[in-house]
C-alpha cells in the first residue's frame, strides 16, 4: 500500500545475507579501532589503526599486509591510504602527513588547529599538544583519495585572523601540492569523504551538531574546483554508477535519494512509516549513520545501532521502498557499511572479525 509520501507499506519478507569472507583483524580490537573496508574500482583494503600503527590488508589478490608506523595517536585524527597501499595520509590534528611504509615522512601540510577548545596556535609538531588535555577531544577533519589515486582530497581548518575558517583542499598525493581549495563555510565537529567512480567528484558530509550537517559534493576539472552545497543532511553512501547518493536527516527520520549531478531529491522513505517497531514499547524507529549502496537500485541500511540485533534492511531505491529485511547465518552487530559494488562489511561486536557479505547470486 502506498502512504503519501512515497513510502510503502511495513514488509515481513526476508532475504538472507550469504557470507562472501570472514577476516580476522590484523591488531588487538583492546587497542585499536574497529577495522573497515576502503575500496575503488578493483581494489579493496581493510583498514584498521592503532595507536602506533596502521594497518592495510589486500582483501582480493594475495592478502598482503603493510604497516605504517602512526606519528600520533589514534584519537586525535583520522587516515586514509592510497588504492596502492603505499602511502597513508594521517589527518591529525595540527597537519595532514603522508608517510610510507617505512615510516619515512613524503610531505606534511600544516594546517589550522582542530582543538575543540578553539585554540589557535599554528602547531610545528603534535609534541608541542600531546600533554594537553584540551586536545584529547579535540575535532577532527578527513582526508580520502580519488577512485583512481590520482588526487587526495582534505577538509582542514585555518584562521583568518580570529575567525575560524574550514577548507576543502585538492592534492597532488605524490608531493603533497594544493592543486585547489575552497573555504567550506562550515564548522565542523568531525567529517567524512565519501569518493565517486569518477575520480574528478568526491562527496563530504560535514558534522557541525544535531541540527546541521552539510552534504558537500566536490568537482576537480584539472584547473577548477567547484563546491556545490545540496542539502543539510548526513550522507551514507554513492551508489556503483555514481548517478545517485542516498542520505539521511540528522535527526534519523527518513532516508533520502538524491541524483548525484545537481542534488536534487528523488525519493524518500519515513523510518516510522517503513520500519515495523522491535516492540509495543518503543516510541520511534530511526535510520543509522552509515550504510552501504551496493548495487545501483538497492541499498543497505540499519536501524537500531546500538541494540544486541540490530536490523539491517534492504531498500528498494527504484521505488525507495522496504524490499526485506535481510537475515544472517549468524548474529551480526552494528551497521551494515560499504565494501564496493555487491557487497557490504560488518564488524563482530568485539572488534575482532570483519564480514564481507553479498546477496545469493541472482537476487
Amino acid at each position: 500500500m502506498a502512504l503519501p509520501n512515497g513510502s510503502v507499506s511495513r514488509t515481513s519478507a526476508e532475504r538472507t545475507a550469504q557470507l562472501a569472507a570472514t577476516v580476522a583483524a590484523p591488531l588487538d580490537p583492546a587497542s585499536a579501532d574497529a577495522p573497515q573496508v576502503l575500496h575503488w574500482p578493483g581494489r579493496r583494503l581493510l583498514v584498521q589503526r592503532g595507536d602506533t600503527e596502521l594497518v592495510v590488508r589486500d582483501l582480493d589478490g594475495e592478502g598482503t599486509e603493510t604497516r605504517f608506523p602512526a606519528p600520533w595517536p589514534r584519537r586525535y585524527g583520522s587516515t586514509a591510504v592510497s588504492p596502492a597501499a603505499d602511502v597513508a595520509v594521517f589527518a591529525g590534528v595540527h597537519a595532514l602527513r603522508a608517510v610510507d611504509p617505512t615510516g619515512a615522512v613524503r610531505w606534511e601540510i600544516r594546517h589550522g588547529c582542530w582543538s575543540a577548545a578553539v585554540c589557535a596556535e599554528a602547531h610545528a609538531s603534535f609534541s608541542e599538544y600531546a600533554d594537553d588535555r584540551g586536545h584529547d577531544h579535540a575535532d577532527t577533519g578527513s582526508a580520502a583519495f580519488s577512485s583512481d589515486g590520482k588526487l587526495l582530497w582534505a577538509h582542514v581548518r585555518n584562521y583568518a585572523g580570529h575567525e575560524v575558517r574550514e577548507e576543502w583542499l585538492v592534492l597532488d598525493p605524490a608531493d603533497g601540492r594544493v592543486l585547489a581549495r575552497a573555504e567550506t563555510a562550515t564548522v565542523g565537529a568531525s567529517s567524512y569523504h565519501f569518493a565517486h567512480p569518477d575520480p574528478a567528484y568526491m562527496g563530504l558530509t560535514v558534522a557541525e551538531g544535531e541540527e546541521d550537517s552539510p552534504v558537500l559534493w566536490g568537482h576537480w576539472e584539472g584547473t577548477t574546483l567547484t563546491v556545490q552545497r545540496f542539502v543539510e543532511e548526513v550522507l551514507l553512501a554513492v551508489s556503483p554508477s555514481g548517478e545517485h547518493f542516498l542520505t539521511t536527516d540528522p535527526g534519523q527520520w527518513s532516508l533520502y535519494l538524491h541524483r548525484a549531478d545537481d542534488g536534487t531529491e528523488l525519493r524518500r522513505l519515513d523510518a516510522d512509516e517503513a520500519v515495523p517497531p522491535v516492540s509495543s514499547d518503543d516510541t520511534r524507529v530511526g535510520w543509522g549513520y552509515e550504510a552501504a549502496f551496493p548495487y545501483d537500485d538497492r541499498a543497505v541500511v540499519g536501524t537500531e545501532y546500538d541494540a544486541q540485533v540490530p536490523r539491517h534492511w534492504l531498500v528498494d531505491t527504484g521505488t525507495m521502498s522496504l524490499d526485506a529485511r535481510i537475515t544472517y547465518p549468524f548474529p551480526v552487530s552494528g551497521s551494515p557499511r560499504s565494501a564496493g559494488p555487491g557487497g557490504w562489511h560488518t564488524v563482530s561486536r568485539d572488534g575482532s572479525t570483519l564480514h564481507l557479505w553479498s546477496l545469493p547470486h541472482g537476487e
